[in-house]
Formats: structure tokens, sequence, C-alpha cells
């Protein structure tokens, strides 16, 4: 069931998403500070293009509250909105509640990436 939730994930939505989040990340590896931010960006393009069947766990960190924080300005807000919209679109119907779902994780995780892992 997974590997079909998946196909249809990547289908209908996630491949934008995932496009997304692998395009600021080549815009983050332009610089030498970005890099870690470019390769955090990368590890989550790779979970929201094949999502299902894996979670995120968030951690409590001061560092990682100051990254986030910067984040959120530059580029966070961005990937929220982009999920939330494709999550609310995907609700409309039944069948697509548990991919709205999906998406508006996603939103979280577009909010603090950085503290956040795929397990």
């Amino acid at each position: 069931m997974k590997v079909i939730g998946n196909i249809l994930w990547v289908v209908f939505g996630g491949l934008l998403l995932s496009i997304i989040w692998l395009i600021i990340a080549l815009i983050c590896f332009c610089t030498v500070i970005g890099i870690p931010i470019g390769v955090q960006c990368f590890k989550f393009a790779k979970f929201v293009l094949w999502p299902f069947g894996k979670t995120i766990v968030f951690s409590n960190n001061s560092g990682h509250f100051l990254l986030n924080i910067v984040w959120i300005a530059v580029f966070g807000w961005e990937l929220a909105v982009a999920s939330v919209v494709i999550g609310l679109i995907w609700c409309i119907t039944i069948i697509g509640i548990p991919f709205g779902l999906q998406s508006i994780k996603f939103a979280r995780l577009a909010f603090f990436p950085f503290g956040a892992k795929v397990v």
C-alpha cells in the first residue's frame, strides 16, 4: 500500500514539491555559508518525493532554533504556503485526504527543517 501511495503522491503533487525543495537546495549550494542548508534541503527533497512509510522526528535545540528563524525568513514560509495549498486542494476529495495530510505535514517541516530527522 505504501508503494501505491508513493506513486500516486509523485504523480499528483509530490514531484512539484520535491522539485521546489531541490531548487532551493541548489540556490543554497551557491554560497559557502548555504551549503549546510542546501544539504538539509536535498535530504528533505528526497523525503518529499517518496514520503509514505517514513516519519519526521523533531528535536529541540537552541542552535537549531536560530537556524530555523533565519530559514523561515528566507525560504521557509514559501515552502510552507506551497505545501498547505497543495494539501488543501487534496483534502477537497475524500480519496485525497491522506495525501492532503501528508502535504500539510510538510508545511511544518518547511518551517522547522533544522533539528528534524527522517525515520
